[in-house]
């Protein structure tokens, strides 16, 4: 089953360990704008680099150039952010997951750029994974029905967030604090830092759309 590993311009130092997608056959690799250099800066040659690369010198969009065999160039002024633009191009290759890094340091309004758009695929496309993920987290947005959560070592803290409407009838089993049928409304902070104790632990519920992150100290 294939994934797109996407990669923005974020800073560097912030980004997920995607060396072991390095060696899976079945990924490809894009480069939103900066994170095309990014990708090469830790020895992947990008499947595609997307974006309007307004943040490169032209030093760097020569050397862009003349190594990735697809550069998509958009115009500067344009609708879609240059992770959307991205994101659109992932889904080219019917992928069953799609990961997000590189977009969640640096600027703040991009990071909310992007959390909006994980929302708006996320609905177009139940079909697909979306994740973002950096050195020390990973979210991913859940649907109503119940999700497993295998116990990680790297991401040992769970916290969940109501991001579109109440979340109703929240179950979680397995972990360090369970609860039945309890509701997590827009500006709970209540089921922050929880933990999967068990070898996997879950979430259940009926309604709205939950945010999920899985966070470690290091």
């Amino acid at each position: 089953m294939k994934t797109v590993v996407i990669c923005a311009g974020g800073p560097i130092a912030e980004i997920a360990n995607i060396e072991p997608y390095k060696t899976n056959g079945d990924v490809v690799f894009i480069g939103a704008d900066k994170g095309s250099m990014h990708l090469l800066n830790l020895g992947i040659i990008p499947d595609v680099a997307v974006g309007d690369f307004d943040s490169l010198s032209a030093e760097e969009f020569l050397v862009l150039s003349n190594q990735v065999p697809v550069v998509n160039v958009a115009p500067a002024e344009k609708d879609e952010t240059d992770t959307d633009l991205a994101l659109s191009k992932a889904l080219d290759y019917q992928p069953h997951a799609i990961l997000l890094t590189g977009v969640t340091g640096g600027r703040l309004d991009h990071y909310m750029a992007v959390l909006n758009s994980l929302y708006r695929f996320q609905k177009d496309h139940p079909d697909i994974q979306f994740k973002i993920q950096n050195k020390w987290n990973e979210m991913l947005l859940l649907s109503p029905g119940v999700t497993i959560l295998p116990r990680h070592q790297h991401f040992p803290f769970v916290s969940f967030f109501a991001f579109h409407g109440s979340i109703e009838d929240v179950t979680l089993t397995g972990m360090k604090y369970n609860v039945v049928n309890e509701t997590i409304e827009i500006g709970n902070s209540r089921f922050t830092s929880n933990e999967v104790l068990s070898e996997q632990g879950s979430i259940s519920f009926s309604s709205g759309i939950c945010l999920l992150v899985r966070s470690s100290d290091q």
